[in-house]
């Protein structure tokens, strides 16, 4: 399948929490990682999506964030960007590691739920392997950082 059109900009984050209740083991000691559920694709992924007009990609990421998950953030380090084609149009998403600051989450119809799961089950919950490489990428990146 060859890409078509001009490329579709995104951006998101790998959005974290401190784990309640002290859980969270699995390589991202006690922290807890935000899946979000859309209900058209009937899948598991970061949170994420188109930029507007004129919208920087970190704007793009935190406007994203709190749209799909309800959390105001603290974006951290940038993650390698992912590369996709989309209906044969290809999609580049600019992703960062970003600390939850806290809010509420309102189901609609682009997303209806919000997980926070500890990094070992949010990677095996993740639909895509893409996704999946991408949170090894971010709890590699913490521990580093």
């Amino acid at each position: 399948m060859s890409a078509t059109g001009p490329v579709i900009l995104a951006a998101g984050a790998v959005l974290w929490r401190r784990a309640r209740n002290g859980e969270g083991g699995g390589g991202g000691e006690g922290v807890e990682v935000a899946l979000v559920h859309r209900p058209k694709y009937d899948d598991w992924s970061l949170p994420k999506g188109k930029r507007k007009r004129n919208e920087t990609l970190a704007a793009c990421a935190r406007r994203e964030v709190l749209e799909e998950t309800g959390q105001s953030c603290a974006l951290g380090a940038r993650l390698p960007v992912v590369r996709y084609l989309v209906n044969g149009q290809p999609k580049e998403v600019t992703y960062w590691v970003a600390r939850a600051l806290g809010g509420t989450f309102a189901p609609d119809r682009e997303v209806d739920t919000v997980v926070w799961l500890p990094p070992a089950a949010a990677r095996a919950r993740l639909t895509q392997p893409r996704d999946r490489a991408l949170l090894d990428e971010a709890l590699r990146t913490a521990s580093a950082g």
